[in-house]
């Protein structure tokens, strides 16, 4: 397989997916955008399912990737937090990948393919798990305060990251994010 061109398409289904969502586009899209055509994309993802399935992988991959390195140079659990806040903050603002395409997908959930949606939850999974595990040291060490459970805190401080994106982009302001998020940091702040 020439990773190359592989890369060059999921790169291209990514753009194309948080753009217009799972059922906004087509291989002649891709095929377009990457110069090639459609029979290349076939030889490389035999299916529309194939192609967004890899490319949640490698979305996926990136993501472990990133958590695991605000582990390792990060010691504050909340500045790791903020930090991944900020993350989307840019991407926000910049309007480069604006939306988590997980969260894009997750809400077209219904109509997708299973392995689709296997991969989907596959990677709310791991997220909820690494900000569950960010909040639990934060609680720990005194950097972060919890109001509820751990559990109920990671799963909504994900609902609220994500919902932000959906909300900027619907209203087509960058700054509902920023206030939707910021607020929801500050409440994980310790009190004075």
């Amino acid at each position: 397989m020439d990773n190359d061109t592989a890369t060059r398409i999921r790169e291209s289904a990514h753009d194309l997916i948080a753009a217009r969502g799972y059922f906004g586009f087509s291989y002649a899209d891709i095929a377009e955008v990457v110069g090639i055509r459609k029979a290349s994309i076939h030889h490389h993802f035999p299916s529309k399912v194939d192609l967004v399935v890899a490319t949640l992988k490698e979305y996926r991959a990136k993501l472990v990737e990133g958590a695991g390195g605000l582990d390792k140079s990060v010691d504050d659990a909340l500045q790791r937090l903020r930090l991944y806040v900020r993350h989307w903050q840019e991407c926000v603002q910049s309007n480069n990948r604006p939306i988590c395409i997980a969260a894009l997908l997750g809400a077209e959930l219904p109509a997708l393919p299973e392995e689709i949606r296997a991969e989907v939850q596959l990677h709310f999974r791991y997220l909820v798990r690494w900000v569950r595990a960010t909040l639990k040291e934060g609680a720990s060490s005194g950097s972060i305060h919890l109001q509820y459970g751990v559990d109920v805190e990671a799963q909504s401080f994900v609902a609220v990251v994500h919902g932000a994106m959906i909300s900027a982009r619907a209203l087509g302001s960058p700054e509902i994010f920023n206030s939707i998020t910021k607020n929801a940091l500050d409440r994980l702040r310790p009190s004075s």
